[in-house]
């Protein structure tokens, strides 16, 4: 991957189990269920919303984990992003 940070190269190929299947796992123990966008981490398989999103959950879990990629978790989406380098990986 040309450009790619270190994070996106370590990230590549992990698929964790992801944390919920049924939306944000923080907003569905919050009671809602309005999120935009959904990413899982690719280092614990947590699933978050999107920053569009009332919550932005997937970003709060980078600052509470430090846990630097997430994939998108959207059907027919499979691009990376690293928060710490702010690179994404198509």
């Amino acid at each position: 991957m040309p450009g790619a940070c270190a994070h996106l190269r370590e990230a590549s190929g992990q698929a964790p189990t992801p944390s919920s299947e049924n939306g944000c796992e923080d907003c569905l123990a919050l009671g809602l269920h309005v999120w935009s966008h959904l990413r899982i981490c690719t280092a614990c398989g947590h699933v978050g919303c999107c920053d569009s999103s009332p919550h932005q959950h997937a970003t709060a879990h980078f600052h509470a984990t430090s846990h630097p990629v997430v994939r998108s978790f959207e059907p027919g989406e499979s691009w990376t992003w690293c928060y710490v380098d702010e690179k994404l990986q198509p």
